[in-house]
C-alpha cells in the first residue's frame, strides 16, 4: 500500500480501536444505545469520507482509465473495420471491373475468332468449290471424249457389221466407207 490507501487503512484501524472500550462498557450493542449515536455518526462520517477519498482518488480513476481504454480500443477497432470495409469495397469494385473487362475482351476475341474462322471457311469453301467445278468440267470433258470415242468405235463397228450383213443377206458388196456413211445418217436421225 502506498500513500492514501495506507492512510485510509490507518483511520479505519483507529476507529475500530476507539470503538472497542465503548463496546466493553455498555455491555450491549452500542449501535442500539441512543447515547452512542453521536460518536457513531462521527465515525460513520469519518469512515465515509475516508472511503470516499480512497475511491475517488484511487479506485475510480483506475476504473475510468480502464473504461476510457476500452472506449478507445472499441473506437479504434470500429475505425479500422470501416477502413478495411472501404478497402474491401474498392477491391470488390476493381475485381468486378476487371471481370467485366475480361468478359468484354473474351466476347471481342470470340467475335474476332468467329469472323476469322468464317473468312477462312469461306475461302476454303471457295477453293473447294472451284476445285470441284474444275474436276466436274474435266470429268465432263473426259466423258464427252470417251462418249465420242465410244460412238466412233460403235459406228465403225456398226459400219463393219452393216457391210457384212448386206454382203451375207443381200449378196451385195459395199465398202466400209459407204456403210459408215449410212450408219452415221441413221444415228443422226435418232439422235
Amino acid at each position: 500500500m502506498t500513500g492514501r490507501p495506507m492512510v485510509a487503512g490507518l483511520l479505519i484501524a483507529a476507529a475500530a480501536l476507539a470503538a472497542g472500550p465503548a463496546l466493553a462498557a455498555s455491555g450491549g450493542m452500542p449501535q442500539l444505545n441512543p447515547r452512542d449515536f453521536a460518536p457513531q455518526l462521527v465515525w460513520l462520517l469519518l469512515t465515509f469520507v475516508a472511503l470516499y477519498l480512497v475511491l475517488s482518488k484511487v479506485a475510480l480513476p483506475k476504473v475510468g482509465e480502464v473504461l476510457q481504454m476500452r472506449a478507445d480500443r472499441i473506437k479504434g477497432d470500429l475505425d479500422r473495420a470501416a477502413s478495411l470495409k472501404s478497402e474491401t469495397d474498392k477491391i470488390i469494385a476493381a475485381y468486378e471491373k476487371a471481370l467485366a473487362d475480361a468478359r468484354n475482351q473474351a466476347a471481342t476475341v470470340s467475335r474476332d475468332t468467329a469472323a476469322a474462322l468464317a473468312k477462312v471457311s469461306g475461302e476454303r469453301q471457295g477453293k473447294v468449290s472451284a476445285d470441284l467445278t474444275a474436276r466436274i468440267k474435266s470429268a465432263e470433258a473426259n466423258i464427252a471424249t470417251a462418249r465420242a470415242k465410244a460412238m466412233a468405235e460403235m459406228q465403225s463397228s456398226a459400219a463393219e457389221i452393216a457391210a457384212e450383213a448386206v454382203k451375207r443377206l443381200g449378196g451385195l458388196a459395199i465398202t466400209t466407207g459407204d456403210a459408215a456413211t449410212a450408219v452415221a445418217a441413221a444415228a443422226k436421225e435418232r439422235g
